[in-house]
């Protein structure tokens, strides 16, 4: 039997807004099995953002949990989440985030680095997630000097390169034009299945959304 590698339980999470509290998510569940491939969608301010924030432990819940591998992350110091995140979860942004002044080949060993892997073991696995999604040859450029598609594709080579339980895709190819979408969502598929690894994603993209295993919407505050 497939395992749960995220497991979420009656989430509610408001915010201030003025005077008032805007209620965004109310007893949200949500269980997500290795490998698997969920599409979160639903309207703009509809909380998909901040859904991914409380899975990741970014942002705390209200009420209710959120399971990582079994372990409630909202419960962990900041020092576990820190350690927590880094091994079983990646994460791609709508902008790629890399590291200007670093080349892509540092941008993606980076997450190892963190951990304290050594220099040379960490590279090594950076340059194999680079030939994976088809850069190797781009390896000691910066982001200044790669296509936006390009970018992207290092964005995802640093999220895989721990080999995370699962990654976390916030609109991944939303300012990326359509043939280049499709390639980077095309990428994204192909390893995940390849290596087993589960993939939640936030996208508009009504195309990626029906490549997925299930598609999630988010309405009033829960999961249909």
């Amino acid at each position: 039997m497939s395992e749960a590698v995220l497991n979420v339980r009656d989430l509610h999470k408001s915010y201030q807004q003025g005077g008032n509290s805007l209620r965004v998510l109310r007893g949200l569940n949500l269980e997500v099995m290795r490998g698997e491939r969920v599409a979160i969608i639903g309207l703009s301010g509809s909380g998909k953002t901040t859904l991914l924030h409380l899975l990741g432990g970014l942002d705390t819940p209200d009420q209710g949990t959120v399971l990582v591998n079994g372990r409630n992350i909202h419960d962990l110091d900041e020092k576990a989440v820190c350690r927590l995140r880094n091994h079983s979860l990646g994460f791609v942004y709508q902008f790629h985030h890399l590291l200007g002044e670093f080349s892509a080949l540092e941008n993606t060993a980076m997450p190892l680095l963190i951990r304290g892997v050594a220099a040379e073991p960490a590279y090594s696995s950076a340059e194999e997630m680079l030939s994976r999604v088809g850069l190797i040859d781009r390896q000691s450029h910066r982001p200044g000097q790669l296509s936006g598609g390009e970018r992207q594709r290092v964005a995802i080579a640093r999220a895989l390169v721990t080999l995370p339980d699962c990654v976390l895709a916030d609109e991944p190819t939303g300012n990326l034009d359509e043939e280049t979408a499709a390639q980077v969502d095309e990428l994204m598929i192909s390893l995940s299945k390849e290596l087993a690894i589960s993939f939640v994603v936030v996208t508009h993209n009504l195309t990626l959304a029906s490549q997925m295993d299930r598609i999630c919407r988010l309405h009033n505050g829960q999961l249909e």
